[in-house]
């Protein structure tokens, strides 16, 4: 097998759990604070552009285990920007791979991201089936993907099979979208696996990339019949406390994996990140339970179906509940159709 050149560098091993449950976090259940793992090692081979960082569940360290794809948003190649989140993979047995795929704001053009991303899959797969390394399984990789990511994931999905990449199994795109920039974007979606599960967040007030890749994956994903799109909305209701539904509520920055790097995403990321009601009943709770449907079939009413499982966002101190998302299903949009066919009918009528 081909591996990386980029040295291997072991960063250290780093406590998965800083007193879990965190503020407001559910003790279990998807999104929740039942963790198998205490600690998290921490690999870097992303000297290059096509490099990766690397996660692996410890304390206990298991012989294998699950694998989960982590692709980040524009420039946000310093994992500290999703550390908590990491984390919470790992926490819950997960190996996290992160590739870099960018080495720099300018370079690479957006085009050649998912080339880039593919090959530090493959690089890390590779080095986990060597010897020391937890063993990946394979067969059911979710794809967890922010902002530019959520291009590049979709793009990597479509064409799972040129890029020797795994099928993935399900797939999270939190907020994507690439603004201003057009490269690694489909014409349409209708390419995606016809058995991945596909959960699609976006966000009130992202001003960043805004609902508009969202909704295209979701519309012209038509053959992939396992999709739903939630609306993550804003509550300032609290009491001196807001939740926001920005393009930052998935970052959960977390020193332990801080790479030194301060680009503009890094300042962001410090500037915006915060930990609440959004990571633990909204990223955190779909990503994992995505993963127990996707590996296992349970946790369904958790990520699917419109339930109140899946549009729940917590609780205020005082009892009263957080803002629900709102989610849009395959047979909102085949009603949509109809409508839309009946007042064409209309009009030519009259």
């Amino acid at each position: 097998m081909f591996l990386s050149v980029s040295p291997i560098v072991f960063k250290g091993m780093f406590a998965t759990a800083q007193g879990a449950p965190f503020p407001g976090q559910p003790d279990s259940g998807p999104g929740g604070a039942d963790y198998t793992h205490q600690s998290v090692l921490f690999f870097d081979v992303a000297t290059t552009a096509d490099g990766y960082w690397l996660f692996e569940p410890a304390d206990p360290k298991p012989d294998s285990a699950e694998v989960v794809v982590f692709l980040h948003g524009y420039g946000a190649y310093n994992p500290m920007a999703y550390g908590k989140w990491i984390k919470h993979l790992v926490a819950k047995g997960n190996i996290v791979i992160y590739p870099r795929y960018q080495k720099n704001l300018l370079w690479p053009r957006p085009n050649g991201f998912p080339k880039n991303a593919a090959k530090g899959i493959r690089d890390a797969i590779d080095l986990l089936q060597q010897a020391d390394h937890v063993s990946p399984k394979i067969e059911k990789v979710v794809y967890i993907a922010h902002s530019y990511g959520g291009v590049i994931a979709t793009n990597l999905a479509a064409n799972w099979e040129k890029y020797k990449v795994p099928k993935p199994a399900g797939m999270l795109l939190a907020e994507p979208g690439s603004g201003p920039f057009k490269g690694a974007r489909l014409e349409n979606y209708a390419g995606l696996p016809s058995d991945m599960n596909l959960e699609i967040v976006v966000g009130e007030d992202d001003y960043v990339v805004g609902s508009e890749f969202g909704r295209l994956v979701f519309e012209t994903a038509v053959n992939t019949p396992r999709r739903n799109l939630v609306l993550q909305r804003r509550d300032t209701s609290g009491h001196k406390r807001w939740v926001l539904a920005t393009h930052s509520e998935p970052y959960a920055y977390d020193l332990d994996f801080d790479t030194g790097l301060r680009n503009y995403t890094a300042q962001r990321v410090l500037l915006t990140s915060r930990l609440n009601e959004v990571d633990f009943f909204c990223y955190w709770k779909f990503s994992d339970a995505l993963i127990d449907y996707s590996r296992k079939g349970i946790c369904e009413e958790y990520v699917f179906g419109d339930t109140p499982e899946q549009r729940f966002l917590g609780y205020w101190p005082d009892g009263r509940p957080i803002k629900e998302m709102k989610v849009f299903t395959p047979e909102y949009l085949e009603e949509l159709g109809r409508k839309r066919q009946v007042k064409t009918q209309e009009e030519v009528v009259k």
